[in-house]
């Protein structure tokens, strides 16, 4: 198994390294180092030399890539991978071209947040999702599993946007039961938090519980499930004990691959919610055009994603043990 997580790793790097190229090109490409000195510094501070001393200050005057001819392989400071000597690939971040702010600390510090939303919206999806769609499977062929994936369908339909408005309006306008926005620290902390997972959790049951329901659907047609019902074992005991133990492996791959990126957070809901993770910490710096951040979201995310991939691939071996890595 060690020497496949080594490979896998390896197999990574060239992705790591391609995807935050492609970020630079695209961002630079759009939005150069000269427009952005002139939305940080401001119409006040516009001159020649104001924008060429900013970039000189982090690190945009020197080349994209290694040119050791003009500059020395060790003077080199690469505006991809690195900024005023700062080793990105390292996990040293460097600080942010808007406010000089340490970007690693501040990451540190907003995870929090996004773990305090997306940690319980994770958990009690699965829940939900999972029992919805054993109750369709069990239940399947009859009207409640017909209109069970008509609401499911109509669900997926619905943009995040409706629910997030929506749950606004009628919860925290309405009802008065929840905040509509801010964040607050420790216990406090609950209130705010509340109705983000709500949202979330009702958002994305129409999507889990069809997901699920087919998994569950391909298990119990199989011939060991016909050889447990021969067995004169229950549809609940045959669905709930055996379909659900040998269905754990889409279960885990859809799983599993997500909770790395329980740390990044929810672009979208932190945002109308003023909630300050990393989420809205993207957003702003996208917004800023602080590209230093956004690079750092972008490989973090990337490091994010591969960690999850093979997370899931371990996580096999522990549900069917007719899995060996070669």
């Amino acid at each position: 198994m060690l020497t496949y997580i080594i490979r896998r790793i390896l197999y990574a790097v060239p992705i790591i390294l391609g995807v935050n190229l492609l970020t630079a090109i695209l961002f630079f490409y759009i939005n150069t180092p000269d427009d952005m000195a002139r939305k940080i510094l401001g119409e006040k501070n516009l001159t020649t030399a104001a924008i060429e001393n900013w970039k000189r200050d982090h690190g945009y005057n020197l080349p994209t890539f290694l040119n050791a001819k003009e500059e020395g392989v060790g003077k080199v400071t690469q505006t991809v991978f690195y900024q005023k000597s700062v080793p990105l690939l390292w996990f040293d971040f460097g600080r942010s071209d808007r406010n000089n702010i340490d970007i690693g600390r501040e990451i540190k510090h907003r995870m929090w947040a996004s773990l305090a939303i997306s940690v319980p919206m994770f958990l009690i999806g699965i829940v939900i999702d999972l029992f919805l769609a054993m109750m369709l499977a069990y239940y399947r062929g009859t009207y409640l599993d017909l209109w069970g994936l008509v609401l499911g369908v109509v669900m997926m339909s619905v943009s995040t946007l409706f629910y997030i408005i929506g749950g606004q309006f009628v919860l925290g306008k309405v009802l008065k039961l929840f905040p509509i926005s801010g964040y607050d620290t420790g216990v406090h902390s609950l209130k705010f938090i509340v109705l983000p997972v709500i949202i979330g959790v009702i958002s994305s049951v129409g999507i889990g519980v069809r997901f699920y329901r087919t998994v569950f659907l391909e298990e119990i047609n199989k011939d060991y499930i016909r050889t447990a019902r021969a067995k004169g074992l229950s549809e609940g005991k045959v669905l709930f004990k055996h379909a659900l133990k040998n269905a754990m492996i889409p279960v885990l791959t859809n799983v599993v691959v997500s909770i790395p990126f329980l740390f990044y957070g929810s672009l979208i809901m932190e945002t109308f919610f003023a909630i300050p993770g990393l989420g809205n910490f993207t957003i702003e710096a996208i917004q800023a055009q602080d590209f230093a951040i956004v690079r750092s979201m972008v490989y973090l995310g990337s490091i994010l994603y591969i960690a999850g991939l093979i997370l899931t691939d371990i996580s096999y071996t522990l549900v069917d043990p007719r899995v060996r890595f070669e």
